[in-house]
């Protein structure tokens, strides 16, 4: 793979998946007992916005810092801005120079009891979440496909968890398909599992028959909530994306009607902005 997430840390795509993420984190912390969170393509795990890559593309400046200069943040992103900080409590100014990936925001979430599983294929990243984690008891990192190994990971001893499924997705139809796999052998052995897929839109109609397949697969209490920053008319750029939660906890739809509309707004970048919020199957 060439994808190097460097380039993209802190877009509105991001935005939008660790803001999902940290609620359904959240969520698990309602109850006492221990619980496992495992990501599949964990990458580095954490991305300095002054490195080059980051400033070639820019594209947190319309992401992650359009919240740091909104005059009014909303409380249903107040729990992401609280981990933006703690991740950056070492600059003594304030500033927000680095950006956590979702490993290391499940590193500030998780409790004492509470279990991390890490999978990256890449070496370099691998090397990096391994020192970033040296001193984290709770923290395993396993350099190998995702894929392959979530069968193996599931379920987890603790019986409760999230996977998040967080995919490159330099070929989409394919990267779908190797999902589908991957999800429905899971499944069998985890049928209670909390499992968060993030994807891209470019045209939204490419998306339909990923969606379409959980009803087909017979896989039960499925939400999806998206959106789309620009109109959805061009193939040519990512104007939106989405992630499918199987087995969302109890009101978690409530909480993402309060989260999408705000998202929008603040990250729209034409008028013709949207959010979408459906279950695609239920109980």
């Amino acid at each position: 793979m060439n994808y190097r997430h460097a380039f993209h840390a802190g877009n509105f795509a991001d935005v939008f998946k660790h803001a999902i993420l940290i609620g359904l984190i959240d969520a698990l912390k309602a109850k006492p007992t221990p619980f496992c969170y495992i990501d599949t393509h964990a990458g580095a795990g954490r991305y300095d916005l002054r490195d080059e890559e980051a400033r070639k593309t820019g594209e947190f400046v319309d992401g992650v810092q359009r919240l740091l200069v909104a005059a009014n943040l909303p409380d249903s992103l107040r729990p992401y801005f609280d981990l933006l900080r703690a991740a950056n409590a070492a600059d003594a100014n304030g500033h927000l120079n680095v950006y956590p990936g979702s490993p290391l925001i499940a590193s500030l979430s998780l409790r004492d009891g509470d279990r991390i599983a890490l999978c990256e294929v890449q070496e370099a990243e691998t090397a990096a979440l391994r020192k970033l984690f040296a001193d984290d008891k709770r923290v395993g990192v396993h350099q190998r496909d995702g894929y392959a190994a979530l069968a193996g990971l599931v379920p987890p001893k603790e019986r409760r968890g999230v996977v998040l499924i967080d995919p490159p997705f330099e070929a989409q139809e394919a990267e779908f398909r190797t999902i589908q796999s991957a999800l429905a052998d899971a499944y069998a052995h985890w049928p209670t599992g909390i499992y968060a897929i993030w994807y891209p839109i470019k045209l939204h109609r490419q998306v339909l028959r990923f969606q379409r397949w959980f009803a087909k697969q017979g896989i039960k209490k499925t939400l999806v909530a998206e959106l789309m920053i620009d109109a959805d008319d061009s193939p040519l750029r990512l104007n939106g994306c989405g992630m499918v939660i199987v087995n969302a906890p109890w009101q978690f739809d409530a909480w993402l009607a309060r989260l999408l509309p705000d998202l929008a707004r603040l990250l729209a970048r034409s008028p013709r902005a949207s959010h979408r919020l459906e279950w695609l199957t239920r109980e």
